[in-house]
């Protein structure tokens, strides 16, 4: 009988044992294992992404909202500075502030990512380097002296990278680089192929620098306040325009369709299309028009996306996209047909289509998108100290997607003798 009892439970243990190790519950593992190994086990969903921060010098990032503090300590979350409220457009490229404020205030509850302080466990690397606000400070006009400055931090940036073991074990695969605006890092941009890239969109770059594989397309940061308490009565009626748009009309590439507009789009009772420039007096003016329209017009910029869509979203006004080729943030999550309505340039620019299929547009289904809208708003929202399902706890989710593509990269890189053979 005991023979039979002893049995039994040896083979209960068996089979018990290979089961736990599957899924997860008894760990076996050497406390010796590689950092790679252990690395590779953070892509479950249920854990955040490990990121190691550099330390990096404040002129490379808040010291450029505060010339007053000369101070070269790194930032802490006991000093980080709020976001200026007189930034006026730069705000708008401000992705960079708000991904370093997430990690310095050491997440919580809901957050996709968390700082580790030992760069052996971190899954990947963020570079706190605000290069889109070092071009709005340093370079804006591109010819100015102080454009000298952007690009001396930059090569400051790189030879301090290249130092770095983690820089050089990946060749900067898995490092992290914020760039929204267009112009950001636009000196030594090449030297970033290979890393993980935060833009807002690919309009200016070829695919060997940026490209969906490897990096992440954010939204702009909304300059627009958001709205919160529209529930009128009758809300298709309440907004009495049928399409706003409010904004720059003369722009490059794309972006000339804006001044096409100016014709196509005048009298027409129900349309408001205006020149405009970001003044703070001009937002409020923006604001209050897409609040009172049913849809807004979103139109190519100097590249395939602008700031102007994500106003629209916070506003609840149904976006209405003129492009052939942009790329939206977080789509492998959110379908943007259920909320906007899409035109190509030759459909936008033929007169009278565009606004015939608007006025033709069902109330019902326009009142879905518009609820549509209230229920993914707050992914588009960016805090300090950040909230669950934010924009950038969006952006960490995306980017611990790109983990498996960047570690098979990574180990194939370290044995490879012809880098990328295959593509010649």
């Amino acid at each position: 009988m005991f023979g039979k009892v002893l049995i039994s439970f040896i083979t209960a243990l068996l089979v018990f044992i290979p089961c736990s190790i599957l899924i997860g519950t008894l760990d076996i593992r050497s406390s010796y294992q590689s950092p790679a190994i252990v690395a590779a086990t953070s892509c479950a969903d249920d854990i955040p992404l490990r990121v190691y921060m550099y330390d990096l010098p404040r002129r490379f990032n808040v010291g450029m909202l505060d010339h007053r503090n000369t101070t070269e300590a790194p930032v802490t979350a006991v000093d980080y500075p709020l976001w200026p409220d007189n930034s006026g457009l730069k705000r708008q490229h401000s992705v960079e502030y708000w991904m370093m404020g997430s990690l310095l205030n050491g997440g919580g509850n809901g957050s996709e990512a968390v700082r580790v302080l030992d760069p052996e466990h971190a899954d990947v690397y963020f570079v706190p380097f605000f290069s889109s606000l070092s071009f709005n400070t340093h370079g804006h006009h591109m010819t100015d002296p102080e454009t000298q400055i952007d690009r001396q931090l930059q090569i400051d940036l790189m030879g301090l990278l290249r130092q770095s073991k983690y820089w050089q074990r990946s060749g900067g695969r898995d490092h992290v680089f914020p760039m929204t605006h267009p112009n950001a890092f636009r000196f030594l941009r090449d030297q970033l192929n290979e890393s993980i890239q935060v833009v807002v969109d690919f309009g200016r770059y070829p695919k060997r620098v940026s490209n969906l594989n490897k990096d992440v397309v954010s939204p702009y940061v909304h300059v627009v306040d958001s709205y919160i308490d529209d529930e009128p009565h009758d809300l298709y009626e309440s907004r009495t325009t049928l399409l706003f748009f409010r904004g720059r009309t003369h722009r490059k590439d794309k972006g000339i369709v804006r001044a096409k507009f100016t014709k196509i789009l005048a009298g027409f009772d129900d349309v408001h299309y205006e020149r405009s420039f970001a003044t703070g007096e001009n937002i409020k003016l923006s604001s209050k028009g897409m609040r009172s329209s049913k849809f807004c017009l979103h139109p190519a910029g100097d590249t395939p996306s602008s700031c102007r869509l994500f106003d629209a979203i916070v506003s609840h006004c149904v976006p209405v996209i003129v492009s052939d080729k942009i790329e939206l943030p977080f789509e492998n999550e959110i379908d943007y047909s259920q909320f906007s309505l899409f035109f190509s340039f030759k459909e936008a620019l033929e007169p009278g289509y565009m606004i015939d299929q608007l006025r033709s547009f069902p109330k019902q289904k326009w009142t879905e998108m518009w609820r549509q809208l209230k229920n993914i708003s707050h992914h588009y929202e960016f805090y300090y100290p950040p909230k669950s399902e934010d924009a950038v706890n969006m952006l960490w989710r995306q980017i611990r997607h790109k983990l498996p593509e960047i570690r098979q990269s990574v180990h194939r890189s370290r044995r490879l003798k012809i880098s990328d053979w295959w593509k010649r």
